[in-house]
């Protein structure tokens, strides 16, 4: 602490160089100034300042001009003021420590990989900007006052409402406006579900599977259940005491095929026989290929199976929208985990997709994409045939990647050589649960979605060159 106020008013003049000039006026000055000094280090907390008209005789200004700024400060809490004690500076106003500093100049940015090839997203380039605009246009000037309150845990009824009628359609979906609950996309609804109590474990999940998700479960408490699989998916007949399965019925992920008719029934017959709920990932449900789009599992039953879908593939993973179909037994506890208003995804958005299902875009930018993907899917096959015909391509009939079985022992080496080689994607042992007893298979997953089409061809070079030799 400074011995006494004249001091620090010589100080406070001198070292602070202030300029008590520009917008705002001379006691906006001096209060950047302070404050600054504060952020700096030079006014150390505790540090006693002068009293105004000692400091606004220092600086040639009003004592009002003083007084006003030393009582915005002590309201910000930059300053304290107490009877006897005059004006210091707040112990909480700790100054930046130098390794805190923001540098002069920012520190050059990773650089990632020259050829991504990882699952999961889609060509970032093709997302339909100037359809998308013209759907939130309508939607914001069509919007009554209402939709800029508190939003509705449920969802916008407009988007529900579209959902219903495409689901429906696209899906075969059945449901009704009330029994969709809108989320910010798959990993959301889960942690609504289990973190918010609305089920229990343990939870039957396929052998291989998003580790996110397995994660996610467990944060909750929740013990998962590895059922192995085949050509036909998973082996639901080996479904036991678990309270519920999480399937990806329509294109297993990563492995690929559907799971067949069979072993959806008997998913069905066992949530009904245990009072239990088979949740149906539709993670990439509107793409495919080389046969016609598999129905979802939930219009086998309504009540005993929760459908989960997203934009994140179709659309965009930024965009943050996703949607429950839920039992109706299931509604309130849900609503009641989200919460009293919607506090995950826009309201506009909401509005804004709606819009954009109902004009008819939707479905032509899913038509577009569909023939753009099944296009880099073939050139990914014919490639691999001519320069590496010794890999098997497989789960290609849908979605927006592929597993290529590798030979034994070699999935180690080629990823760690595709890193070296500047190429991002992703090896089949990353999504097997550490508790399975399948035999392991050595692969890697492809995603032919991510590359622009000007890079798409470049990326297919590269990946060419890094698969093991048939050696």
């Amino acid at each position: 602490m400074m011995e006494s106020w004249v001091n620090s008013a010589e100080r406070i003049g001198a070292d602070l160089h202030l300029e008590l000039s520009g917008p705002g006026g001379r006691r906006a000055a001096l209060m950047g100034a302070l404050r600054d000094a504060v952020r700096s280090g030079r006014l150390a907390p505790g540090t006693r300042l002068p009293p105004y008209r000692s400091l606004a005789a220092d600086l040639g200004v009003a004592r009002n001009t003083v007084a006003d700024a030393y009582a915005e400060l002590v309201a910000e809490g930059w300053l304290t003021a107490r009877q006897g004690s005059g004006t210091r500076v707040a112990d909480r106003a700790e100054p930046l420590r130098h390794a805190e500093r923001v540098p002069k100049k920012a520190p050059p940015r990773a650089r990632g990989p020259r050829h991504d090839l990882r699952q999961g997203t889609p060509d970032a380039s093709a997302f339909p900007r100037a359809a998308w605009l013209a759907s939130y246009r309508r939607a914001l000037q069509q919007a009554p006052n209402e939709v800029f309150g508190p939003g509705d845990p449920a969802g916008r009824r407009e988007l529900r409402e579209a959902l219903t009628e495409y689901l429906a359609r696209a899906r075969g979906v059945r449901t009704e406006p009330g029994r969709i609950v809108i989320c910010s996309g798959f990993a959301h609804a889960l942690r609504l579900l289990f973190g918010g109590g609305v089920l229990r474990g343990p939870v039957a999940v396929e052998a291989y599977g998003l580790a996110f998700h397995r994660e996610l479960l467990q944060a909750a408490g929740v013990r998962t259940v590895p059922l192995p699989l085949d050509d036909d998916g998973a082996h639901v007949d080996l479904l036991a005491r678990e309270r519920a399965v999480l399937l990806t019925p329509a294109h297993q992920f990563p492995t690929g095929g559907p799971l067949h008719p069979e072993r959806r029934a008997f998913a069905v017959d066992w949530a009904r026989a245990r009072g239990g709920v088979v949740l149906e990932d539709d993670y990439d449900g509107e793409f495919r290929y080389d046969r016609k789009p598999v129905g979802a599992v939930q219009g086998l039953d309504p009540e005993r199976v929760i459908h989960i879908g997203s934009v994140s593939k179709s659309l965009s993973p930024a965009l943050r929208l996703g949607w429950m179909v839920l039992p109706e037994r299931y509604v309130g506890a849900v609503l009641e985990a989200k919460g009293e208003r919607e506090g995950w995804a826009s309201v506009l958005d909401q509005l804004s997709l709606a819009d954009f299902i109902v004009s008819g875009s939707y479905d032509r930018h899913v038509r577009r994409m569909r023939q753009r993907y099944r296009n880099r899917r073939d050139r990914l096959v014919a490639a691999l045939a001519e320069h590496a015909p010794h890999i098997e391509v497989t789960g290609v009939a849908a979605g927006l990647h592929a597993v290529l079985r590798l030979p034994p022992g070699t999935e180690r080496s080629a990823v760690k050589a595709a890193a070296w080689q500047g190429v991002a994607l992703d090896g089949l042992a990353e999504f097997r649960h550490p508790a399975t007893d399948m035999p392991a298979v050595d692969g890697l997953v492809v995603g032919y979605a991510t590359p622009s089409e000007h890079a798409y061809g470049a990326a297919l070079d590269a990946l060419c060159g890094v698969v093991p030799s048939a050696g």
